[in-house]
């Protein structure tokens, strides 16, 4: 992994959402990468290096018809259940990133996800990413809800 994937983009993007179960219950299901098929859609994850902690590769790739974009994820940090730090190493899909649990009164955890994406260089990334944006703001929100309502169910972890 080169050292430039790990530092910050410019491309930030932040969701939100409150999950009314207990953080170590909230932690686990967010770590079980295979299982995020179930909630990110259009996307296949698979652990291909490690056990998923620390030093593992994640893969995860995101298919509409013929169009696929993969997605390569080292997993640089475990600090549960409160926090998981990836780096985004791939072609295409690169910086670093964090999902955080808080955990809060009444079993509830706050889980909040950001991402620093590096942006193509020159103007094609200053004209690109005002438009991706709210599409990767709106598909973050809309998957950590759907990951939210699976946890309340119990059908995660």
């Amino acid at each position: 992994m080169s050292d430039d994937a790990a530092t910050p983009g410019t491309g930030e993007v932040t969701a939100t959402v409150i999950v009314n179960a207990p953080a170590a219950k909230v932690f686990a299901a967010f770590m079980d990468w295979e299982r995020q098929s179930e909630w990110i859609p259009f996307t296949r994850v698979k652990v291909v290096e490690g056990d998923g902690g620390e030093g593992s590769l994640v893969e995860a790739v995101t298919a509409i018809g013929p169009a696929a974009l993969r997605d390569e994820i080292r997993v640089v940090k475990v600090n549960a259940p409160y926090e998981v730090r990836v780096v985004h190493c791939g072609k295409v899909l690169r910086g670093p990133g964090a999902m955080r649990c808080t955990a809060m009164s009444g079993d509830r955890t706050q889980v909040v996800l950001h991402e620093w994406f590096h942006l193509p260089p020159g103007p094609i990334g200053k004209i690109a990413w005002p438009v991706l944006w709210p599409g990767s703001k709106l598909s973050f929100t809309g998957a950590l809800k759907r990951f939210a309502r699976l946890v309340e169910q119990g059908r995660l972890p």
